[in-house]
């Protein structure tokens, strides 16, 4: 009977210690949050450079941080769904992302002025959007008349934004709408993203592009893309201080943060600097050095070594700014990864050719319709005739074409070995996943993802890509810290999606303010105080 009385006494106080500890986490004292993807850095970069350098940054985060080293992208690792996954809390699924440059069968080519005609068209949001000046140089704001066009909700045909395209709300526009201050920078004018569907939702945009169509391509040099990241590391610098990312008087962000692209260079490049184009890259020790890992185990070559070094400088820079400051005892700091990058291991590199000229090399690549529907859709140069969209990945839409999407996908099961296919997304396989493509005008009909280490492509270039579902792909790094943190290591699963919600609750906000979150039912991330 004592018993019996006891435990349902117990059993409150803990309820009630358990709501005080989560309330105590909501009101507690982060009123900032510092958001960082490091492009490209995997769990195990991060492991092997904090046990290297235990002086560095990262070291200093994961001190009093939580490390999280089974994090993964929730789906595939894209620099759009991957970003779009730590600043939404979801998926493609609601979201509707699946990379910068993809499809959609409601829109049309930006010359189509007036929406004329049957719909289907290129979404690309990529560096040639850009508008450019005489010299091929990007003037950092997006050119309107390379859009795609869609149909507002009046019935009027418009330019289609980047933030027009998105399904969901992001953390900035929660937070805005809180009466919180807002930014970020990122690596294309594309970042318009962001802002979400208001098209407001960032109050400090900074987006110096990295890659000029026709002009210098910071991204052949780690040196130079090391320059540009610190064009926005600057920036964030200045937000630090109260300003903005170009030093006018404001107020320190609530949420803010940038990409850093030299991880991810760094792991790509077959070697540094090949067409020296750029001119500041002149270290004997790098330039014209082999990139990417030595071995499977992850050891950096030279190259992807700087990349890494001069990243966690820039977070050193931030650590000491908040310091500086006043502000690092209420800062939540993450350090996580848009996607990750595949191969590690050098030897697993297979770059046999673009997937659609592959299957037109097969004995039927001519004659089969499931064949000819999938290079056709790669030749399609505008308009409702689908689109094949490859890296370490193949995403396939058909509109248009005279096979179905159990036909192609029944075709590609036959045809593995030659296409280096590790799996055929298709029919139910497909839409337990994703939308179905039936009804959603994003979703590719066919996805597959190939035998890990292949790319589809003939780059002499690069030797790592990402955007597929590989574990090197989406197995990130993810560091959440602050100095009133306990150093954790925590193995459990999580997805990055989790960071929006875990981000938006440590400022007192409802996770639910975002709308992926109560489509997906995406938790915050576990174990934080």
């Amino acid at each position: 009977m004592k018993i019996s009385r006891v435990l349902p006494t117990l059993f409150a106080a803990a309820a009630l210690s358990c709501l005080a500890t989560t309330a105590a986490a909501q009101s507690g004292n982060i009123k900032h949050i510092l958001l960082i993807s490091v492009d490209g850095l995997h769990a195990l970069d991060v492991s092997n450079y904090v046990a290297k350098n235990p002086g560095a940054a990262l070291a200093e985060l994961a001190s009093h941080g939580v490390t999280y080293t089974n994090a993964w992208t929730p789906s595939n690792s894209d620099s759009f769904p991957g970003l779009l996954a730590l600043v939404t809390g979801g998926s493609e699924v609601s979201h509707g992302m699946f990379y910068d440059v993809s499809y959609d069968r409601t829109i049309f080519d930006p010359t189509n002025v007036t929406c004329s005609g049957p719909a289907g068209n290129f979404m690309v949001f990529d560096e040639s959007i850009d508008k450019y000046n005489s010299k091929n140089v990007s003037e950092n704001v997006i050119d309107p008349t390379k859009l795609p066009r869609m149909r507002d909700k009046f019935g009027n045909c418009v330019a289609m934004w980047p933030h027009n395209a998105l399904r969901t709300n992001t953390i900035f526009e929660v937070v805005k709408a809180h009466g919180g201050r807002t930014a970020w920078a990122d690596k294309h004018p594309a970042y318009d993203l962001v802002n979400g569907p208001s098209g407001t939702g960032v109050d400090d945009l900074y987006t110096p592009e990295v890659t000029n169509v026709g002009g210098l391509d910071n991204t052949h040099s780690v040196v130079c893309t090391v320059n540009n990241d610190y064009k926005k590391v600057h920036g964030v610098l200045n937000e630090i201080r109260g300003l903005t990312h170009d030093g006018k008087p404001a107020t320190v962000p609530e949420v803010f943060g940038m990409n850093f692209q030299a991880v991810s260079v760094g792991q790509k490049l077959v070697k540094d600097n090949y067409d020296n184009s750029c001119v500041a890259d002149t270290d004997p020790a790098i330039n014209q050095q082999p990139g990417g890992y030595v071995d499977g185990s992850g050891t950096p070559t030279a190259v992807l070594a700087y990349g890494l070094q001069k990243t966690d400088e820039a977070l050193g820079l931030m650590i000491k700014a908040l310091k500086g400051q006043g502000l690092y005892d209420s800062t939540l700091f993450i350090v996580s990864a848009k996607h990750g990058q595949s191969p590690i291991n050098p030897l697993k590199v297979n770059k046999p050719g673009h997937f659609a000229s592959l299957v037109a090399s097969l004995p039927d690549g001519s004659t089969n319709p499931a064949a000819i529907a999938i290079v056709n859709a790669s030749n399609c140069p505008t308009g409702p005739c689908g689109f094949v969209q490859d890296d370490d990945i193949a995403l396939i839409w058909l509109q248009g074409q005279d096979a179905t999407g159990q036909q192609v996908t029944d075709y590609l099961n036959a045809n593995v070995i030659p296409l280096f296919i590790d799996e055929v997304m298709g029919g139910n396989e497909l839409t337990l996943k994703f939308n179905d493509p039936a009804s959603d005008s994003r979703t590719p009909d066919v996805i597959v993802q190939p035998i890990y280490g292949t790319i589809y492509t003939s780059s002499t270039a690069k030797n790592a890509e990402h955007g597929g579902f590989s574990f090197g792909d989406r197995n990130v790094g993810l560091i959440v810290s602050n100095p009133s943190f306990k150093s954790t290591v925590l193995k459990t699963p999580v997805t990055t999606a989790q960071v929006a919600p875990t981000i938006l609750r440590e400022l007192g906000i409802s996770p639910n303010s975002l709308k992926s979150v109560q489509v997906e039912k995406t938790a915050v991330l576990p174990d934080l105080p």
